[in-house]
């Protein structure tokens, strides 16, 4: 996402667009009318990173085109990013210019950023660094209110925290996150609070337990943690299992166990193949749990075929995908047993041709009156 992109004239053309080239696969598998959740026009990215350019005394941070790597575009503004970016941008490139220590072979600068108003700025090296470096950032830290990371090859140095705590406000509820410097976090808060009130008002077998796959920290875990009995969330990610270990303590939520276990691992387990000794602990055991809806929220290569053929098991299954193809070709296969009850499209990533899906599944029959 260049700045040359940013077109908030345009962006409901842009997103039509999206959206008609990517609706008549839905509607061949007879889907209903989707939600549609569009985003602010600026100022929605929480995070962003630059290259930083060198010119003798100047510093710039750019980005360039993929089929022009060797042309800097020099970032003067962003207008995609959020208010946090925005006012520190400039204000952290003159500094950075007129410092000797912090910008000998600077590289990269990382943005990662809250609606609740913090800032953590990571700074990526071709360089060994040291205490000087370390006085120097703080000082960037107190001056800019933010915080800062130092990185290079096998070296990590953090002033003070690596971490923002966000608040997220859904459906008149607040829900705090400690989101680390690498850990996924939805790129777009906006978007993504209208995400977690969707998968709130879908969620169905409340008398029973929730299955969630890749949870990373807890993004979606603890709003949909008050609609189960239990929850058991699982993610591969040791950074974002202590995340979200951190956030079930910071909302008080105790009706959660974690695993930590891919995907795979977990239809492994849930199918009797193998035993996992991470699982030896888990309490309460895993063949107590009576999971009536699964939530999935997969990487763009979207779910694999034995986990598919897992979640038909369930219910409910509500999925989650940054990849509107691959999700279709999975729903050809879920649904042989499962039917759409409800779609939505976010618009995650403006002026971009990526959209977020929403689907809510429904095992044929399950719901059926019995009377």
């Amino acid at each position: 996402m260049l700045p040359n992109d940013y077109q908030p004239e345009r962006y409901q053309e842009l997103l039509d667009e999206k959206l008609a080239n990517i609706l008549p696969g839905f509607a061949a598998m007879g889907a209903p009318e989707p939600e549609i959740f569009s985003s602010p026009p600026h100022s929605f990215r929480m995070r962003a990173e630059f290259r930083v350019w060198h010119d003798n005394d100047d510093l710039q941070f750019v980005m360039f085109e993929r089929a022009k790597p060797r042309e800097p575009i020099t970032v003067s503004a962003f207008p995609f990013g959020s208010d946090g970016i925005q006012a520190v941008l400039e204000p952290l490139r003159v500094l950075l210019e007129g410092n000797h220590t912090l910008r000998t072979k600077l590289f990269q600068v990382e943005f990662l950023t809250t609606l609740s108003g913090e800032c953590l700025v990571t700074l990526v090296y071709h360089r060994k660094l040291d205490d000087k470096w370390l006085q120097e950032a703080s000082e960037v830290e107190q001056t800019l209110n933010i915080k800062v990371i130092g990185r290079s090859r096998g070296q990590k140095l953090v002033v003070s925290e690596d971490w923002v705590t966000e608040t997220l406000h859904v459906d008149g509820l607040a829900f705090t996150y400690r989101q680390p410097e690498q850990a996924f976090i939805q790129p777009n808060a906006t978007v993504n609070q209208a995400m977690l009130s969707w998968a709130r008002r879908h969620a169905k077998d409340t008398e029973k337990d929730l299955l969630e796959l890749y949870c990373g920290i807890g993004n979606f875990t603890i709003p949909l943690s008050k609609h189960y009995r239990r929850v058991l969330a699982t993610e591969v990610s040791k950074v974002a299992t202590r995340a979200a270990q951190d956030n079930l303590a910071l909302n008080d939520v105790d009706n959660v166990a974690f695993a930590r276990l891919a995907a795979e691992e977990v239809t492994e387990a849930l199918n009797g193949v193998r035993e996992f000794r991470r699982l030896q602990a888990l309490e309460p055991p895993l063949s107590t749990y009576d999971v009536g809806t699964v939530f999935v929220d997969p990487p763009r290569a979207g779910l694999d075929s034995g986990t598919m053929r897992l979640c038909q098991r369930f219910n409910q299954i509500l999925y989650i995908s940054c990849n509107p193809l691959t999700l279709l070709d999975n729903l050809r296969a879920i649904s042989e047993t499962h039917q759409i009850e409800a779609l939505a499209f976010f618009d995650q990533f403006p002026y971009t041709h990526h959209l977020e899906c929403g689907v809510s599944l429904i095992r044929r029959g399950a719901y059926e009156s019995t009377d």
